[in-house]
C-alpha cells in the first residue's frame, strides 16, 4: 500500500518517514508490508489510510495540481486538512491514531454494528432505524450515494434494522466486518476525548475551502474546522448532499487520492456527468495528469 508512489518520489518516501517520526514506530513498514491483521486495527488503518492519502497528494502537488476545494470521506477530512494546510501532518497522524484508540474504547467489540442498504429512499431508512431501535441506537451514519446508505448502532437494533429494510424493498441489507459503530450516538466517549486533542493542537485557516461531512457545507476558519472534526465523531457523513453542493459550485473534475477507488465509485451513483480520478501509483498518477495535459480531453 503506497510503497510504489514511495519508491518513485522523495516527496512521498518524505511523508512515510514523517508518520514513522511522529508515531514512534515504522508504520511506512507495515503499510508496504502489512501483516494485514495489524493494518486492520483500527488505530492502525487510520494514521496507515491518512499517510498513503497524503503520501498522493503531495505526489500531485509536486506534479502541479492545486485543488479549488478539497473534502474527505469521514477519516479522508483529516487528509483535506492537511492539503489545505489547516494543521500539521504530523499533528493529524498522531490525533487520527488517538481518533481509532477512542472509537475502539468507546463501545466494546460485538456490542456495536453497521450495515449497508441498497437502493432504498434516506427518509424509509430513518423511519425504519427510529423503529429498530426500541431503546436502542439506530441512526443513519453515511449518505454515501442515493443508492447507498450505512446504518450504525447497538447490534441489536441494526440486526432489526437491516431485516426491516429487506422486507421492505431495499435491494440489498448487508452487516458489515467494522470494529466499532462508527458516526452514531455510540461514539459520544471518543468524541468527548477527541475534542480535547483537537482543541489543544494548533489549527490555521484552510488555504481553500474544506467540504466538512457533518454539514455538507464549507469551512474556510479554523474554529469552524476544529468544530466539524469534533461533531463529526458522533455526527453521519454527508457524502452526497457535499459532492452535490461541490458540483453546483461548478467543479467538474474530482481526484480521489489514496488506496482505492470507493469514492470514484460512489461519484458515479451520485452524478455520472462528473468525472473522477484517483492516485494511488503510478499508472493512476500518470492516468490523471494526462488527464490535465493542455491536450487531454476535458469532462464536459
Amino acid at each position: 500500500m503506497g510503497r510504489e508512489l514511495a519508491n518513485l518520489f522523495p516527496v512521498a518516501k518524505e511523508t512515510y518517514d514523517e508518520a514513522d517520526a511522529a508515531l514512534g514506530y515504522k508504520l511506512s513498514q507495515l503499510c508496504f508490508e502489512g501483516p494485514e491483521d495489524q493494518l486492520k486495527l483500527t488505530e492502525i488503518t487510520q494514521p496507515a489510510i491518512l499517510t498513503v492519502s497524503v503520501a498522493a497528494w503531495r505526489v500531485l502537488q509536486s506534479q502541479g495540481i492545486t485543488p479549488a476545494y478539497v473534502a474527505g470521506h469521514s477519516l479522508g477530512e483529516y487528509s483535506a486538512h492537511v492539503a489545505a494546510g489547516t494543521f500539521s501532518f504530523a499533528d493529524a497522524v498522531r490525533t487520527v491514531r488517538n481518533r481509532g484508540k477512542y472509537m475502539q474504547e468507546a463501545v466494546p467489540v460485538g456490542i456495536g454494528a453497521m450495515a449497508a442498504i441498497l437502493a432504498m429512499p434516506i427518509e424509509t431508512i430513518r423511519q425504519i432505524c427510529d423503529e429498530a431501535a426500541q431503546g436502542e441506537v439506530c441512526q443513519p451514519a453515511n449518505m454515501n450515494s442515493p443508492d447507498q446508505t450505512v446504518i450504525s448502532g447497538s447490534k441489536g437494533a441494526v440486526e432489526r434494522a437491516a431485516e426491516l429494510c429487506k422486507q421492505r424493498g431495499a435491494k440489498r441489507a448487508v452487516m458489515l466486518p467494522v470494529s466499532a459503530p462508527f458516526h452514531c450516538a455510540l461514539m459520544q466517549p471518543a468524541q468527548d476525548r477527541l475534542a480535547d486533542d483537537l482543541r489543544a493542537l494548533e489549527f490555521h485557516a484552510p488555504q481553500m475551502p474544506v467540504m466538512c461531512n457533518v454539514d455538507a457545507a464549507l469551512v474556510t476558519t479554523a474554529e469552524q474546522s476544529r468544530d466539524a472534526l469534533i461533531r463529526q465523531v458522533t455526527g453521519a457523513v454527508q457524502w452526497d448532499r457535499s459532492m452535490r453542493h461541490l458540483a453546483a459550485l461548478g467543479v467538474q473534475d474530482f481526484i480521489e487520492v489514496g488506496p482505492g477507488k470507493v469514492l470514484c465509485g460512489l461519484l458515479r451513483q451520485i452524478d455520472r456527468s462528473l468525472k473522477c480520478l484517483n492516485v494511488e501509483d503510478e499508472s493512476s498518477l500518470e492516468k490523471t495528469l494526462n488527464h490535465f495535459t493542455p491536450a487531454s480531453p476535458k469532462a464536459d
